[in-house]
């Protein structure tokens, strides 16, 4: 799944060793202080929905930026050039958008505690226990992949033994997350944001003075490259070829709609942030804050990417020699000095952690309420689940340690993810955005819409791309088309099954499709919520345009 070369070890000390356990005590430090505040399974699971918009906020865009986001896209940046800036400026912040202006009117106002939960009030039981049992496995799957990738980074940077790194990091994600709950891996999140940015920037504004800044990286790219090496657009019309295998079509159905919608507005690892804010005011603003700088981590991961292509031009080139995943590594090799070099691993560290803990905060949620307490322990005591849910952080870290290596087989960390995406995030889309926008649809129709839309997507990428039935150019290319396959067939089989069943009563839809309302939507914005710079759709629109300004200087 991500492979580093030989001959990345970085000369660590024991300046650099001193910010890392610094780095760690603070950690178990938050984790104690947000004790105090859990003494119900809704604080333990969603913060008791207390926290401000600023710090769901960022922990919202810090559960993104994790391992996969910075030496994967890193890594597309080095493979694929200016194309990867798809997957934040249309692959992400329209979607943050759409979350924020209309979808978390109804996950908070209907008070649901999870993503699943809102399906079982939606369309019901069966749609609830197979969209809970998808949402466990890909979580656990997920973070699983961050352990893994985690190991085998700092056994290459740091001579560590990947069963070390596995189970020291496994560990404090561990006992954070069971001493503090959601507010402790939230307010973590906030620090990693930091911590993480704290290791990039100075990487960038390094790397960029010695490959003679913005222009010296352009003429190099250009030369070496091409001149569509840093366009956003060159070369994607339908028939065209291009490094990234997708044209213009794909990406804007598979990535920018489908799997961007499918991820951003039903992962519930995301989701969750937003639903611990203190009120409705706040759980909007949740996903349109962390746009912004959402729009901004290209300078600082994907720009890296190119530059260590100019570094190392050898990048990728042969199997035995410096692959794209080793594009960062190289960099903290060759650029920073004792003292910064602790920061970065530190930074590393911190992302590889973020990752981890929002999808086992999220898998502990779910597992415990949308399964256990729903199906095979109904009706227990408020503190019987509170100690569920610990246990079950606990058993979720240790299967995410298990299920990493499943992930073996994929040569590029972000293809494995996408692949997951298109194979769970999109069906389960199509079930809610068919659901909350035509009350027509039957409970029936959800059920077997989130089924066939998950077959279909894997039929697509295992019998079809796999076996060489259709030729598709790349893995990502591969999973746009299996996007775009899964939401057509789901979509289908919903309308299908919608018109032969008999749809749910309207009374009990309200607050649940677009349209209606319920008591909690009608909630009144809190003191200085109304301000005009606090407004969702100014912060939507805003993040919107300036993505769209983005764009302008990678389009020709």
């Amino acid at each position: 799944m991500i492979t580093l070369a030989e001959g990345l070890r970085l000369p660590t000390n024991g300046l650099d060793y001193t910010i890392l356990a610094i780095y760690f005590v603070v950690v178990l430090g938050i984790g104690f202080a947000a004790k105090r505040s859990v003494k119900t399974s809704l604080d333990f699971f969603l913060s008791g929905r207390s926290l401000p918009a600023w710090v769901t906020g960022l922990a919202f865009v810090a559960a993104n930026l994790g391992a996969t986001e910075i030496l994967g896209m890193a890594a597309n940046g080095a493979q694929y050039g200016a194309y990867t800036v798809h997957w934040y400026w249309i692959g992400a912040i329209p979607a943050m958008v759409f979350l924020g202006l209309v979808m978390m009117p109804f996950y908070y106002g209907s008070k649901v505690r999870s993503v699943p939960e809102f399906l079982l009030h939606r369309f019901g039981p069966s749609s609830h226990l197979l969209s809970s049992v998808i949402f466990a496995v890909s979580s656990v799957l997920i973070a699983g992949v961050n352990l893994y990738a985690m190991a085998i980074v700092l056994q290459a940077l740091l001579g560590w033994p990947q069963w070390v790194a596995i189970v020291v990091a496994g560990l404090f994600v561990l006992a954070y997350i069971t001493i503090g709950g959601l507010s402790s891996a939230i307010y973590n999140e906030v620090l990693q944001f930091f911590v993480i940015l704290a290791a990039l920037i100075p990487l960038t504004i390094v790397g960029l003075k010695r490959v003679g800044g913005w222009d010296g990286l352009t003429s190099s790219l250009d030369s070496s490259h091409g001149d569509a090496f840093l366009t956003a657009w060159k070369g994607t019309g339908i028939g065209e070829a291009n490094p990234l295998g997708a044209n213009w079509l794909t990406i804007v159905l598979g990535l920018g709609f489908v799997m961007s919608f499918g991820y951003w507005t039903t992962n519930f690892a995301e989701v969750q942030r937003a639903l611990s804010a203190k009120n409705l005011s706040a759980a909007k603003r949740t996903p349109l804050i962390a746009a912004f700088p959402k729009i901004f981590i290209p300078l600082v991961v994907v720009v890296p990417g190119l530059i260590a292509l100019v570094m190392e031009p050898t990048l990728g080139k042969s199997k035995d020699g410096l692959q794209y995943n080793d594009a960062i590594p190289v960099l903290m090799r060759d650029l920073l000095p004792n003292g910064v070099l602790g920061i970065a691993v530190t930074g590393l560290l911190a992302a590889f952690m973020a990752g981890m803990a929002a999808n086992v905060s999220s898998f502990n949620t779910v597992f415990t309420n949308d399964i256990w307490a729903a199906y095979l322990k109904k009706g227990r005591e408020d503190r019987y689940y509170l100690k569920t849910g610990r246990v079950v952080t606990a058993v979720g870290v240790l299967i995410g340690m298990g299920t990493a290596f499943i992930a073996s087989s994929f040569s590029n960390i972000m293809n494995y993810l996408q692949t997951l995406f298109s194979f769970f995030n999109v069906p389960l889309f199509v079930v809610f955005i068919i659901g909350m926008f035509w009350k027509r649809t039957s409970a029936a129709a959800g059920f077997w819409g989130l089924l066939s839309g998950t077959l279909a997507a894997m039929v697509n990428y295992f019998g079809l791309y796999k076996q060489g039935i259709i030729a598709i150019p790349s893995e990502q290319g591969a999973n746009f088309v299996s996007s775009i396959v899964a939401f057509v067939v789901g979509a289908l089989v919903m309308v299908l099954v919608t018109l032969v069943t008999k749809p749910k009563p309207a009374a009990s839809l309200a607050g649940l499709v677009y349209g209606s309302r319920s008591p909690g939507m009608e909630e009144l914005p809190a003191e200085g919520d109304d301000a005009w710079y606090r407004k969702p759709a100014l912060l939507g629109w805003g993040a919107l345009i300036l993505a769209a300004v983005c764009y302008i200087p990678f389009s020709f």
